[in-house]
């Protein structure tokens, strides 16, 4: 006798589940976040409310929890969530503060500052760039942050000075455009290299005098064009 066959139960099961980005996010805060000092709940909602996987290209959003950087198509850098995190920490960023983000990338950071400052004012070197980031940011409802198209060693004058200058990026040397556009009270945070590992670092500057304290270790690649000066030895 031929058995009837049921097609509800015979065929293949091709359902999958979705990637639960919300709940990696949340992991990211309590087990790359929290356990590295960074305690400040307003810097936790911040991360909370931006998706970094919406801020990277599709090939490569099943890494935006990873403990890892993630460099773009752009060669701009995603900082791993403890490094990004506790330089964000540094800054010490207030509700009334302008931000400069320098090589904003595709937006991320100035997404996730936009949450702590007033203003957030992003650099990037191209105009497709900049309006690439300027749209995600928009895509995410963030109205007091925007990209700019300018030289990034230029900074961007004249919307400062800044509060903060915060730099998504590693670089050798800190160009003196960045600190002139600095407000009196002012920080910048940024990651040089130091040896094989890189230092996360926080200028200050009180009046026209400049400050500067290194913070922590950070593992960050070098922005294009901030790479140590050749030197020849005759």
């Amino acid at each position: 006798m031929t058995r009837a066959i049921d097609p509800a139960h015979s065929a293949p099961d091709r359902s999958f589940t979705m990637f639960d980005y919300a709940a990696a996010r949340e992991h990211m805060i309590d087990s790359q976040v929290r356990t590295n000092d960074v305690t400040d709940p307003d810097i936790h909602n911040a991360l909370r409310r931006v998706p970094r996987e919406a801020f990277l290209p599709a090939s490569k959003q099943a890494l935006a929890y990873s403990d890892t950087n993630v460099v773009t198509d752009e060669g701009r850098v995603m900082m791993r969530p403890r490094d990004f995190a506790k330089l964000v920490h540094l800054a010490d960023i207030k509700p009334t503060d302008v931000v400069l983000n320098i090589a904003a990338g595709r937006g991320y950071a100035a997404a996730v500052l936009s949450h702590l400052a007033d203003t957030v004012v992003g650099v990037e070197e191209t105009e497709e760039m900049a309006d690439r980031a300027s749209d995600l940011l928009m895509a995410q409802n963030v109205v007091n942050a925007a990209v700019v198209q300018s030289d990034l060693k230029s900074g961007a004058p004249e919307h400062g000075p800044f509060n903060v200058i915060f730099v998504g990026g590693a670089v050798d040397e800190v160009p003196k455009t960045w600190l002139d556009q600095l407000a009196s009270g002012g920080r910048l945070v940024v990651v040089q290299p130091y040896g094989p590992v890189g230092q996360a670092r926080l200028y200050t500057k009180t009046g026209n005098a400049i400050g500067d304290r290194i913070a922590f270790d950070a593992s960050v690649p070098l922005l294009p064009g901030f790479e140590p000066a050749m030197e020849f030895v005759l």
